[in-house]
């Protein structure tokens, strides 16, 4: 109650009072982290629903900051988000919020299409009538993905302009809420502004994806389970770049604009694989070679694009905003959190997401 009565007053003195949609998450914890730290001066909102990927020990080292608060609810309740927006008077919104791993789509679309679309349209709408078509001082920023421009072949950039050609359930997901967006920006006037984003890694990431999936793996010793040929090329952003990113293009960027963010660092699958069997190895005073021997290639997945790549020069250009590390470099980082937070690890670990991964990989 100490911490709510302190959120009340900061209000009054407040020059923005942010809601972060699902701050509990991977990309989301990184950016509620950044802005409590860096503009104290701000009302951070954190809201989420803790569904399996959303953990409230990934933004811990924040929860008593003054300019902090956790609201649990969900995106699809519009009149839940009609109270926090008046309750709090939100005046901006940054909306990671999202389901978002493929092999989750191709198995239940529908919670995609609920979450990714009528989620973002009752943000929209709640934000819509509270800022009342007033557009000074209000955001509404959306967080998106590259995946909603579908494949490339083997040369070529996705730029802004890219045509949205999406192969999966969740790509169509979160290219209909791009649409979303940009619609109301149109029809109603709202300060909208969307950045689409290359694949992340680093720390607090739920180990259903791949980076973090294999770190545990090697460590338990388990298969690696890489789809095809893994021959599949993304373009690697660290996680904590991802959020300074955000930071510039919110407080830089022009109102209505895309801006894509990315790293010119792509990586094919197995590459990365290897890689990181290597360093696991070292890090953990294994044989080189032992953890490779753990590689087993799947079936592939249907609708795999083949290969992405983010062209960030309008970020870089316009807002000076660069990634701080290499891919190396982040990639160590990343390994080292995870051993030194083997505790996170085991939480996140256990449970449904046991559960889950037997269904997924067997």
């Amino acid at each position: 109650s100490i911490g709510i009565k302190i959120q009340y007053q900061n209000n009054l003195m407040s020059s923005k009072n942010i809601l972060i949609t699902g701050a509990a998450g991977f990309i989301g914890s990184h950016v509620a982290r950044l802005f409590v730290n860096k503009y104290p001066d701000y009302n951070i909102y954190n809201f989420d629903l803790l569904t399996y990927a959303g953990n409230l020990e990934n933004v811990k080292d924040i929860e008593a900051a003054p300019n902090y608060l956790f609201v649990k609810g969900d995106i699809c309740d519009l009149g839940t988000l009609r109270y926090v927006f008046k309750e709090y008077n939100i005046t901006h919104v940054i909306h990671l919020a999202a389901e978002s791993h493929v092999d989750r789509s191709i198995e239940n679309p529908f919670v995609f299409i609920e979450t990714n679309v009528m989620g973002t349209a009752n943000l929209l709408q709640a934000a819509r009538e509270h800022w009342d078509n007033e557009t000074d001082d209000h955001l509404f920023y959306h967080v998106s993905t590259d995946e909603v421009y579908g494949a490339l072949g083997e040369t070529g950039f996705f730029t802004e302009d890219t045509k949205y050609d999406p192969h999966s359930p969740y790509s169509a997901s979160k290219a209909s809420s791009d649409h979303m967006v940009r619609s109301f920006g149109d029809t109603y006037g709202m300060p909208v502004m969307i950045s689409n984003c290359s694949n992340n890694y680093g720390p607090f990431h739920f180990p259903e994806k791949l980076i973090p999936l294999f770190i545990n793996n090697i460590i338990q010793k388990k298969s690696l389970p890489v789809y095809g040929d893994g021959l599949y090329t993304r373009d690697w952003l660290y996680v904590i770049d991802h959020a300074t990113a955000i930071d510039a293009a919110f407080h830089n960027g022009k109102v209505g604009e895309t801006y894509n963010i990315g790293g010119f660092n792509e990586w094919k699958n197995i590459d990365l694989v290897k890689l990181l069997c290597s360093i696991m190895d070292s890090k953990l005073d294994r044989t080189q070679g032992e953890s490779e021997q753990l590689i087993t290639y799947i079936k592939d997945r249907p609708g795999h694009d083949r290969r992405y790549a983010i062209d960030a020069t309008k970020i870089n250009k316009e807002l000076g905003w660069y990634p701080s590390v290499t891919f190396e470099e982040g990639l160590e980082k990343t390994i080292d959190w995870y051993l030194t937070n083997s505790e996170w690890l085991e939480h996140v670990t256990s449970g449904d997401y046991r559960k889950y991964y037997e269904e997924m990989y067997g």
